[in-house]
């Protein structure tokens, strides 16, 4: 038996290849777990982006024969896999998981701190990385689960769960004292049509204090505009439509290096530079020699660490729960949906959703799930 693993060059995310890896023995305590389908968004794009700065690369290393490892990497992705194999004694075959994959047909994990709710993958190389990302669910007791909304689960979940963290992490920090004495502080959200954008400004947009204003492309105005989470939909070349005193924080998804000095050289009355995402990937560029404050970069499980110390785990639980329930029915209303389903299978269909997403040209009312399996 084999695994085919999507790869792309960690300096050139444009090109892939698609390998064929021959399937070792499980050893004891491990599983090999069939990767059902999985979700392909902007947010998995920033995972290679970021790859080194924030370790992602580390997650599924790169391990064949071909002599120039180093040079690929595998994207992780969000998704369902059913077990196939199992050494493992606390893990049955037939068992359905959702968690972080390779972009592949295969994994295997060794599952630790098992639990009758999932486990963590205890792999060497996965013990110093982020506890967010090692653990896997199972679906049939994930109070979250539904077969038939799976896709939906896979393409939003994740980026939710990050969106109703910085919404919290923005709250938690009085908004950066941009709504003192009675005053709307602007939240201005790059790459508003991308699904961790639209789903933070859903959080906002609940919270009168602040106003939300969305910034995207033109060809994108109509769609966000349709979502009705923003106070006001802005073209990237709109800014001199806000009064240069705003009070304001930039909630950066894009990480376009000329829009974020443009923003940083504008509002005088900047109070944070929250760093996101990068969509943007032609256009990254770092915080250096910036008027206004330093953009300081977001990573979602430390504010959930935090939470967890505040509300205990069960709280945490069921505030996001609740969040998330009212936020998929947002996502799903039948007459206008904000999310349109496409499902893509194979090496070349997964490849030209590779190209599509990177390129930042799709349909953002679409969601792809991709499987290799």
């Amino acid at each position: 038996m084999t695994t085919q693993q999507f790869q792309v060059r960690k300096d050139q995310l444009a090109t892939t290849r698609t390998v064929q890896l021959p399937d070792a023995p499980l050893l004891e305590g491990e599983i090999r777990v069939r990767i059902e389908h999985f979700a392909y968004t902007s947010n998995n794009i920033t995972y290679a982006a970021f790859g080194d700065a924030m370790n992602y690369w580390q997650f599924f290393p790169v391990a064949h024969a071909a002599g120039d490892e180093a040079a690929w990497g595998v994207v992780p992705v969000w998704g369902f896999g059913v077990v196939e194999q199992t050494q493992c004694p606390g893990v049955v075959v037939g068992e359905r998981l959702y968690g972080y994959w390779p972009m592949a047909s295969h994994a295997v994990l060794q599952p630790a701190r098992d639990t009758p709710e999932g486990f963590f993958d205890g792999a060497a190389h996965r013990t110093t990385l982020h506890p967010v990302y090692n653990h896997y669910l199972r679906c049939a007791v994930d109070p979250l689960h539904d077969p038939a909304t799976e896709p939906q689960q896979a393409l939003l979940r994740p980026l939710f769960l990050t969106a109703w963290l910085i919404d919290d992490f923005l709250a938690d920090n009085d908004f950066f004292g941009t709504t003192k004495a009675g005053q709307r502080g602007v939240m201005l959200l790059s790459s508003a049509s991308s699904k961790t954008a639209y789903a933070t400004a859903a959080q906002l947009v609940k919270r009168p204090e602040v106003e939300v204003v969305g910034l995207t492309s033109a060809g994108n105005v109509v769609f966000c505009e349709s979502l009705g989470v923003y106070s006001r939909v802005l073209t990237y070349d709109q800014l001199d439509q806000l009064p240069t005193d705003t009070p304001c924080v930039y909630v950066d998804f894009a990480g376009n290096g000329a829009l974020r000095k443009a923003i940083h050289s504008r509002f005088t009355a900047l109070a944070y530079s929250c760093s996101i995402g990068g969509t943007h990937v032609d256009q990254l560029a770092g915080g250096r020699d910036l008027a206004g404050p330093r953009p300081v970069l977001f990573f979602a499980p430390a504010q959930a660490k935090k939470r967890h110390g505040d509300w205990g785990a069960a709280g945490f639980n069921e505030r996001m729960a609740k969040a998330w329930h009212a936020f998929i029915a947002q996502v799903s209303q039948p007459a206008a949906p904000w999310l349109v389903v496409q499902h893509h299978s194979g090496c070349d269909a997964v490849q030209a959703a590779h190209t599509l997403v990177l390129g930042g040209r799709g349909d953002p009312r679409v969601g792809h799930m991709l499987s290799l399996s």
